[in-house]
């Protein structure tokens, strides 16, 4: 059911991509609504138990996330990446973790422990570079919006998805109660001091054989554009062996390798990718919409939804606001990349994860799901308008 519904909604949504970009809808949104109408509450001709939906949710947000990160990094030449690295520390040093505060205080709203509350506040506070590329990316993005922003954008929704690890790393070390904050730590530096690693040695050498190869003419066309998206399954695959973070190691591997290709082997690469990611996201929220805990939902009464609220108005748009100046944003920028930083399949992807190390209290799940589905809602319906209304504020602005 899965595979012949997503399948369906993604070529037809393929067929129509250039006319979606126009539409208040986005892609996953579509799905998340097709999984609602086939999934128990509804027509109940998909239904998961929950070990099944915890391992599609675990691996397959974890290989889209690989996917994304690696298209995230090839997005940009690596030079127009470099000249934010002062923004990009400041959102990802500065407003990840805030991020987290805010979300979890949020979750203390609905009557959670307070470990359980920052579990979930950490899971929720990396954006989603799946849910970004609707926005920040296909014709309509590059005609309205800078290139700064969107680069911007790019670059932290590619590195916090990685860096995120360590903050649900000690949250569940806080939550699980056999588990040692020593041990936690040291699990912590090395899954992400070793996924640079990894990443960093398997991206040079990947540039250095496609160079070769493209010398020698070894490597034809077609293999040669899906080369980054073999990379980053291997990278991936390599890294979770080494018991490292693997999304953060597939991430770095796209940039060293961007650093060492061309721009003309860069952009169709890229593109293919892009278009890659953008449909195979769907069967995850068509799973996504068939599982959701209603019924966790109900139990929450009236804070859950003063929760979403706080979770859309307060994770993220008044710190980004707060720290305009220093990122070197105007105001109607930092209004734009404070609203469009979504929650989507990287706070599935950790979600999944705590299940999987234990923290298998069910309010965790309802928490986390209901801000992504809430997210998912929000950010499908405002893409587009938001878009719209930046460029038309650009255009109002005098000539210069």
């Amino acid at each position: 059911m899965v595979c012949a519904v997503g399948g369906l909604a993604a070529a037809v949504l393929a067929l129509v991509s250039r006319a979606i970009h126009r539409l208040p809808f986005s892609g996953p949104l579509a799905a998340l609504l097709l999984g609602i109408v086939l999934g128990p509450q509804l027509l109940g001709l998909l239904e998961l138990e929950p070990e099944l939906r915890d391992t599609l949710l675990l691996e397959g947000a974890r290989l889209l996330l690989a996917g994304s990160v690696m298209t995230a990094a090839l997005r940009f030449p690596t030079t127009a990446l470099s000249a934010l690295v002062r923004p990009l520390v400041l959102l990802l040093v500065v407003v990840m973790p805030l991020a987290a505060l805010a979300a979890g205080a949020a979750a203390l709203l609905l009557g959670l422990p307070l470990a359980l509350a920052a579990l979930v506040g950490a899971c929720l506070c990396p954006t989603d570079p799946v849910l970004a590329a609707s926005v920040i990316t296909g014709e309509p993005a590059e005609r309205d919006l800078p290139g700064r922003i969107r680069a911007l954008l790019t670059g932290e929704s590619g590195a916090n998805d990685g860096l995120a690890l360590p903050l649900v790393g000690i949250a569940l070390a806080v939550v699980l109660p056999a588990t040692h904050l020593g041990d936690a730590f040291g699990k912590v530096a090395w899954e992400v001091a070793g996924g640079v690693v990894i990443g960093l040695l398997a991206g040079l050498a990947a540039g250095w054989a496609l160079r070769a190869a493209t010398r020698h003419r070894d490597l034809e066309e077609g293999p040669k554009l899906v080369f980054p998206l073999l990379l980053a399954v291997s990278v991936l695959g390599i890294a979770r062996l080494a018991g490292t973070g693997g999304v953060l190691a597939v991430f770095v591997a796209g940039l060293a390798y961007n650093r060492m290709v061309a721009e003309s082997d860069r952009g169709p690469q890229d593109a293919v990718d892009e278009a890659v990611n953008r449909y195979a996201v769907l069967p995850l929220f068509l799973v996504f919409g068939a599982v959701l805990p209603w019924r966790d939902w109900i139990a929450f009464g009236p804070a859950a939804i003063v929760f979403v609220i706080a979770i859309l108005l307060v994770r993220r748009l008044p710190f980004i606001l707060v720290l305009a100046r220093p990122l070197r944003l105007a105001r109607r920028d930092a209004l734009f990349a404070g609203w469009f930083g979504p929650i989507g399949v990287s706070a599935l992807f950790y979600l999944a994860h705590s299940v999987h190390e234990g923290a298998i209290d069910p309010r965790l799940f309802a928490a986390g799901t209901l801000a992504v589905a809430a997210h998912t809602a929000v950010y499908g319906l405002t893409a587009t308008l938001g878009r719209k209304l930046y460029a038309k504020s650009r255009s109002a602005d005098p000539p210069r």
